[in-house]
């Protein structure tokens, strides 16, 4: 078994709870279901054709910003993969249950265009009112940090780890009602947020910065709190995942098939609290890993697969009653060992209710039809399944006309009110990790200062810390240098002899494997640093990056690149931001042989 970094747990009264910036509902135990419920359920499943059953049980993308007029591009992306040009025939072909939004996939434009979309994609769903259709569940991956699809001006907050080194609940829970709120406001009440997996892996790929720190205990109060946000707070669906637990692993689920050796003492201490915690706060759904767990089923299966992970433990020890929904079933982790046309079945066997994302939409929707028709499943198995995601559309409000008014959902989108809750919420999460030579926070402003390493058109962090210290009065560059070649490297060295200062972003420095095989961002820095000329590190990402870079005596995590890390970055770098941020991790050496920096370290000024 491999050797872990695993902290002594936070106690759950050291959240520093501040007073929240926004109202939220009161957050009672979660109760039965009302009769209209129930009678709601059972009236439209009782007017559903088997097709439109099994329709319910998948959710997928689909191209375009417009239910019926996508772009040429689009209306061809359409008919390759679903056989017809628009998102609304999609809808229609396939009864879908749910859709998810994408960038890629020209869904995420502006909010007026979003609440557009999301009012054409409902009234394809609804079509002409016969009874046994359904409104739409409209999802996407609105994590925060570096996971989120609302393109400005939605509120961007820090993610999960950044709001671990915070330790405020209520930060966590703001962050979840003005995400929910926003998300609500253009038609998605399904956030697949907040992340329960606990980071016990600082070489886990795939997790990282998503989760909350390495604590249980710190996870799973945090967790709770986010699903009071978005449940209580903002009227959405909250999703804990990656169900049985995802956070210790150095192998990517999209790419191949981690296996999370825990013994179930383990399981039991370190990635089931999060999960239990958010079960026992009544969260509505809960995301399966492509993870095999050798100690829960020994099989070989993943978890999205197995009977005895979903409906053993989690149906059963745990006791979730709401909806269980696969993670993507086009990543390569699910799809090693079945066809495609046998993961949607043996899913559902297995126990989970909604279908995400298969690679070949009719293939899987005719598995299915297919497995009912030979006795495979039974339709009271599908009919179980259709209740629990019926039940969940009920609680969003669905059964009643789910439009949106697009007017209140520009208003209501990046409004005043949510950025500055944004500010305040980032503030405290920037963490001081070295300051040995004393250069923070800096004397005086009137320097010359390079700004370089890692940048992404999309926030400009560079351009965003550069901007900062030009108001301040320094003569400030920004040199971009992602990734840089030798030849940038040098480069970037000789413009740094020539300022005073500089500031160089990492992110993701330690990741020699795939996301920086050269290590050019190491040899960046040690480049910058043997011009002599004082160097501020800054890891925009994962905080890790300390141990794989030897001799820096300045370095700070922001554990994000948004406008409001950067922002409280600069202040911070000119004291008129005391860093408050304490490490939700332990930072082991570069060879995991030690402990570099310990969990809860965080310097101020």
């Amino acid at each position: 078994m491999k050797t872990r970094l695993v902290t002594a747990s936070v106690l759950l009264a050291a959240l520093g709870v501040t007073a929240a910036p926004l109202p939220v509902h009161a957050w009672p135990p979660p109760t039965p279901a009302p009769a209209g419920e129930h009678g709601w359920v059972t009236s439209t499943l009782r007017h559903m054709s088997l097709e439109q059953k099994v329709g319910q049980l998948f959710a997928t993308y689909v191209y375009g910003g417009d239910a019926t007029e996508p772009s040429a591009a689009d209306r061809a992306a359409n008919r390759a993969a679903f056989g017809v040009e628009t998102p609304a025939e999609v809808i229609e072909r396939y009864s879908l249950g749910g859709v998810c939004y994408f960038s890629w996939s020209h869904n995420l434009d502006s909010p007026r265009q979003i609440a557009t979309l999301s009012n054409g994609l409902q009234r394809a769903a609804l079509g002409d009112g016969r009874k046994g259709r359904v409104p739409l569940l409209l999802s996407t991956d609105q994590e925060q940090g570096v996971v989120l699809r609302m393109p400005p001006p939605a509120a961007q907050f820090p993610g999960a780890m950044a709001l671990g080194a915070a330790r405020s609940a209520e930060a966590a829970r703001t962050a979840a009602v003005v995400t929910g709120r926003e998300l609500a406001a253009v038609g998605i009440r399904q956030p697949y947020a907040p992340i329960a997996d606990v980071n016990v892996d600082p070489a886990n790929p795939v997790i990282g910065v998503r989760s909350f720190g390495a604590d249980p205990n710190l996870v799973a109060g945090l967790t709770v709190a986010q699903v009071a946000g978005f449940q209580r707070g903002a009227g959405v669906t909250a999703v804990a995942k990656h169900f049985p637990g995802h956070g210790d692993t150095g192998t990517d689920s999209h790419t191949n098939l981690p296996v999370i050796d825990h013994t179930r003492e383990e399981w039991d201490r370190i990635d089931a609290p999060p999960f239990r915690r958010a079960i026992a706060a009544g969260v509505d759904s809960i995301m399966t890993a492509h993870i095999v767990v050798p100690a829960l089923d020994p099989s070989g299966d993943p978890a999205t697969l197995s009977p005895r992970i979903l409906t053993g433990v989690l149906r059963g020890e745990l006791g979730f009653r709401g909806v269980i929904v696969t993670d993507a079933l086009n990543m390569a982790a699910v799809r090693q060992r079945y066809g495609d046309d046998r993961v949607p079945v043996l899913a559902l066997k297995a126990g989970a209710d909604q279908l995400l994302m298969p690679p070949d939409l009719r293939l899987a929707r005719d598995a299915v039809l297919r497995a009912v028709a030979t006795g495979e499943l039974t339709e009271r198995r599908v009919d179980e399944s259709v209740r629990r995601i019926l039940a969940m559309k009920y609680r969003q409000g669905l059964s009643r006309p789910p439009f949106v008014d697009v007017d209140r959902a520009v208003r209501t989108v990046g409004a005043p009110a949510h950025q500055a809750a944004v500010a305040r919420v980032t503030d405290p999460t920037l963490t001081a990790v070295r300051n040995d030579a004393g250069l923070l926070p800096l004397s005086r402003a009137d320097r010359s200062v390079l700004v370089t390493g890692w940048n992404t058109a999309a926030f400009a962090p560079i351009e965003t810390v550069a901007a900062g210290f030009t108001a301040r009065g320094a003569r400030a560059t920004a040199r971009p240098a992602t990734l840089p070649s030798d030849q940038v490297i040098a480069a970037t060295a000789a413009e740094a002899a020539a300022h005073d200062l500089t500031v160089v972003l990492v992110n993701k420095a330690w990741d020699t494997t795939v996301t920086d095989p050269r290590a050019s961002q190491q040899r960046l820095v040690a480049a910058l640093r043997a011009t002599g000329k004082p160097v501020v590190v800054v890891a925009v990402r994962d905080p890790y990056d300390i141990a794989y870079l030897p001799g820096v005596s300045t370095y700070l995590a922001t554990y994000s690149y948004t406008r409001a890390a950067m922002d409280a970055l600069v202040r911070a770098l000119h004291g008129e931001l005391s860093p408050r941020g304490r490490l939700p991790v332990t930072i082991p050496t570069a060879d995991r042989g030690d402990v570099l920096y310990p969990y809860g370290h965080g310097l101020t000024w």
